[in-house]
Formats: C-alpha cells, sequence, structure tokens
C-alpha cells in the first residue's frame, strides 16, 4: 500500500467519523428538543421576572396545565393513529355544559312531569359520556365513510358548538355548588386535585400506549397501516377507539375547568384544540403519525403552559403569545425533519 493510498483511507475514515458524529448530534437535539425548550424557558423567565419561580405560581403553571394536558393526552393517541381531532374544544365546552344543567336544573320529561335529578356523580358521568359519544361519531365517520380526519373533525366541531349554545341558550350556567367545585377548585394532600387528575391520566395513558396490545396497534397504523391489516391489525376499530378516548378526555377537561369556573361557558373550549395540537407536537410527536409518546407530550404541555404564564407576567400581550407559540411549533417541526435527515 502507497503512502497516497493510506493517507486517502484515512481521510475518508475521518470523513465518516464527521459525519457520523454530526448524525448524532443531531439526534440528540431532536430527541431532546422539548426538554431543552423547557429548560431554556424556566431560565429565560426566571431572569425577566422574580415572581416565576415562586411555590405558588408553580402551582398556578400546573393547575393551568392540567385542562390542556387532559386534552394532549387523548390527542396524542390520535395523532399516533395517523388521525387528527379538531372537535376537542366543542366538546370541552360541551361536556361541561351538560354536567352543569343536569346539576343545577335535572333534566325534565315534560311529557310524564318527571323531572330528574342529579348529583355531581351522576351528572359528571353523563357529562363525559356526551364526550365519548362525541368522539365516537368523529371516529365512526371517519373510519366508516372515509372522511378525512380535518374535514370530519371540524364539522363535528362546528355542530357541537352549536348544541353548546342550545343546551346554555347563550347563558353561562353558574353556582354550581361546593362539592362540584372541589374538582377544578380543591387540594388534596397539598396539592391541587387537577393536578392529581391530570398525572393519573398521563400515569394509565403512558402505561397502556406502551404495554398493551392497542398501545402497539395504534403505533403500527399510524406507522404504516396497510403493513398494519396485513398483519392482522383492525385499523377501523384502533382509530375508531382513539377517537373515543380523545373525546371522553376533553370531556373530562370540560368538568375540571367548569368546575375551577363554577361556571359553564357558552365559548367555553375556544382553540383549546390549538394548544392540545401544539404540546402533541412540541413533545415530539409526527402529525403522518406512528412517532410520540406520552411523556413527550406531557414537556410539551407544559412548556405551552409555561410559555403562557411567563409571558402572563412580564407583561406581554395576548397576541403576541400566540406569535411565540406558533414559532415553537414550527421550531418543534423544524427540530423533528432535521433530525429524520440525520437518520
Amino acid at each position: 500500500m502507497t503512502k497516497n493510498s493510506e493517507h486517502e483511507i484515512n481521510n475518508q475514515i475521518a470523513e465518516m467519523t464527521s459525519r457520523t458524529k454530526h448524525r448524532l448530534g443531531l439526534n440528540y437535539i431532536a430527541r431532546y428538543q422539548s426538554v431543552i425548550i423547557l429548560f431554556g424557558l424556566f431560565i429565560l423567565f426566571s431572569f425577566l421576572s422574580n415572581r416565576f419561580l415562586t411555590v405558588g405560581n408553580l402551582w398556578t403553571i400546573l393547575r393551568q396545565t392540567s385542562v390542556n394536558l387532559c386534552i394532549a393526552v387523548g390527542m396524542t393517541y390520535v395523532i399516533l393513529a395517523g388521525g387528527i381531532d379538531l372537535s376537542v374544544g366543542s366538546t370541552l365546552g360541551f361536556a361541561g355544559a351538560v354536567t352543569a344543567r343536569l346539576l343545577k336544573y335535572g333534566f325534565t320529561m315534560s311529557t310524564f312531569g318527571v323531572v330528574l335529578q342529579f348529583g355531581v356523580v351522576g351528572a359528571s358521568v353523563i357529562g363525559i359520556l356526551a364526550g365519548l359519544i362525541v368522539g365516537f361519531l368523529n371516529g365512526f365517520i371517519i373510519t366508516f365513510f372515509n372522511v378525512p380526519a380535518f374535514v370530519a373533525t371540524l364539522g363535528t366541531m362546528t355542530a357541537v358548538r352549536g348544541f353548546v349554545m342550545l343546551w346554555t341558550k347563550g347563558y353561562p350556567i353558574t353556582k354550581l355548588g361546593n362539592t362540584f367545585n372541589m374538582i377544578g377548585s380543591g387540594w388534596f394532600l397539598g396539592i391541587p386535585t387537577p393536578v392529581w387528575i391530570a398525572a393519573l391520566i398521563t400515569f394509565i395513558g403512558s402505561i397502556f400506549l406502551r404495554a398493551s396490545r392497542f398501545g402497539r396497534y395504534v403505533y403500527a397504523v399510524g406507522g404504516n397501516e396497510k403493513a398494519a391489516i396485513l398483519s392482522g391489525v383492525n385499523s377501523k376499530a384502533t382509530k375508531l377507539v382513539t377517537y373515543m378516548i380523545s373525546g371522553t378526555l376533553a370531556a373530562l377537561a370540560g368538568l375540571i375547568i367548569t368546575s375551577r369556573l363554577d361556571s359553564a361557558q357558552p365559548n367555553a373550549g375556544l382553540q383549546y384544540e390549538l394548544d392540545a395540537i401544539a404540546a402533541t407536537v412540541i413533545g415530539g410527536a409526527s402529525l403522518s403519525g406512528g412517532k410520540g409518546t406520552i411523556e413527550g407530550t406531557l414537556i410539551g404541555a407544559l412548556i405551552i403552559g409555561v410559555l403562557n404564564n411567563g409571558l402572563v407576567l412580564t407583561g406581554v400581550s395576548p397576541f403576541w403569545q400566540q406569535v411565540a407559540k406558533g414559532f415553537i411549533i414550527i421550531a418543534a417541526v423544524v427540530a423533528e425533519r432535521i433530525g429524520k435527515r440525520g437518520d
């Protein structure tokens, strides 16, 4: 072997080593992008506001994040299966309105002259069932009529919002009682009740996704639906269940926010679907399906919560909050694309 050929081989080895290091760096950024963003926001706002790192404010962030996290966990299942759910905000408002009206006024059967009264548990269960039904309708329309998820859930978003207005007659339903208020405003063992609820949903959602056969089916359908079908996976049933999960968790979030406000507002949940999608995407989920985790969604929801809270404390206009949120979503998607190039 001549010296020139040996030198050429060494140069090739050095170039391959450099490319490998570059790919590893890109993969590292893509894998931990959400954690890096969250850590950066904590540092930034701790310098900009001396109230940010106080115990009271941190509980406020977690309490506010809990609503979005419940919705985002359900959204994660839908996106992992290759879908999207734009109706979660309307579902939240609908479930809250149903629960509040049953709790305060009951249900009148004028034909029989009967008025059914509901306690907190009964009204809450029916409110959650209302969200489950909306999710079922979404999944049924998408899977059995092959309607694009964007179009189907956009339609149900509009229709369900109309039902909210009809159910409430355009007026808030208030004074729902101290027992119901404990769901959104109470504390248990020194921790806000909504935080307990969101933590439980996140834990169960993560275990179910990682350790169950259904969780594997969700990843399979979102990654390659045709291959999943050939492997014996019922893709229609899998997608249907993901939308039912999304509707149910959106309804649970509706109970939390209705309880916290002690009021079912006709416009409750407006644009909440955007925050849920943002949390999921920022957390590393791919909008094309098959990639993402509940843990990543948790970090994404915390990023949204910290961003909203920090910008309020620093006196930034709510309009700039939307701008900042949009740029973070774009950055997350770009980082994902860069990570794919490095694979």
